[in-house]
């Protein structure tokens, strides 16, 4: 077991002061305040130090307010915010937000992909003009959307070498319906970019049954996921508190380690911990 367990993807929220909408239905039960003190007790029964806080709505100010936060949350080691990648002047919203409070703890940033009416919004020109603002900035950029953004991911990565590429929740493939095609090509496309790409192990069970999920049902997308990237580009994240719909945080970390039963130690270390560092080049982690 790794010695310092890093979460590469939590939320805080508060369905007040944002558009979320999506709080409805099967996930009401979640429609409510989730701030540190609420992951604080599962991070230290789970042995997760540190965590990397991710942006939830398009919003400047909700990305200040996690900056912010990250300043006063011993255990955020980063933050993946959000800027609007069309606007002309991004290269100085980019350079306020690093410049502002808690500046220093902005590691990438990220655009809902699956809000997009274009499944190709991210080729758009005024947004690839964006990401080559958020590289020369040094940040890394998130990638969040599905098997069908694939294809416009992938053109996006290749023409952005320079760019460190984070994708989040292995681009969520259907697995309650057991589907791994077009999936699993796209992701041979996606993974071949090796210099500059990682990819989170994330967001799963809320694509499985939640009802009746088994870790045995998320094993063929882990396998293939870390076949392709290799140990070394992948990333243990639990996606919470979207993920309690479906299972706890605890929950959550069995089911992976299960999944990652036949690599080595080291190689489960890298997932668990140093391959987040890498992929975000995190600041360093404060001890505690």
């Amino acid at each position: 077991m790794t010695s310092r367990i890093i979460d590469a993807h939590q939320h805080f929220w508060d369905p007040v002061n944002g558009d979320y909408g999506w709080l409805s239905g099967p996930f009401e039960p979640i429609r409510r305040v989730f701030s540190p003190a609420d992951l604080q007790p599962a991070m230290e029964e789970n042995g997760v130090a540190a965590t990397v806080l991710v942006q939830t709505w398009h919003d400047l100010n909700e990305t200040r307010d996690f900056l912010s936060l990250a300043e006063q949350t011993d255990f955020v080691a980063g933050v993946v915010g959000w800027v609007d990648l069309t606007d002309p002047k991004v290269e100085e919203v980019l350079a306020a937000l690093k410049a502002g409070p808690g500046g220093q703890w902005l590691v990438s940033v990220r655009h809902l992909l699956h809000e997009e009416p274009d499944p190709k919004w991210l080729l758009r020109e005024d947004a690839q003009r964006g990401l080559r603002a958020v590289t020369d900035a040094g940040l890394a950029y998130d990638l969040v959307g599905k098997t069908v953004h694939l294809p416009g991911m992938i053109q996006t990565v290749a023409n952005h070498p320079q760019l460190r590429f984070v994708l989040d929740h292995i681009a969520k493939p259907e697995i309650k319906q057991g589907v791994i095609q077009p999936w699993a090509s796209l992701m041979t496309e996606l993974a071949s970019h090796r210099d500059h790409v990682w990819c989170k192990l994330s967001g799963m069970i809320t694509e499985a049954d939640w009802e009746s999920w088994s870790p045995s049902d998320l094993r063929p997308y882990i396998a293939e996921t870390v076949r392709l990237f290799g140990p070394e580009r992948c990333m243990f994240g639990t996606d919470w508190p979207v993920c309690l719909v479906a299972g706890s945080y605890g929950r959550v970390i069995k089911a992976l380690r299960a999944n990652l039963d036949y690599l080595t130690e080291a190689q489960r270390d890298q997932i668990f911990g140093r391959s987040v560092i890498e992929s975000y080049r995190l600041p360093s982690l404060r001890a505690g």
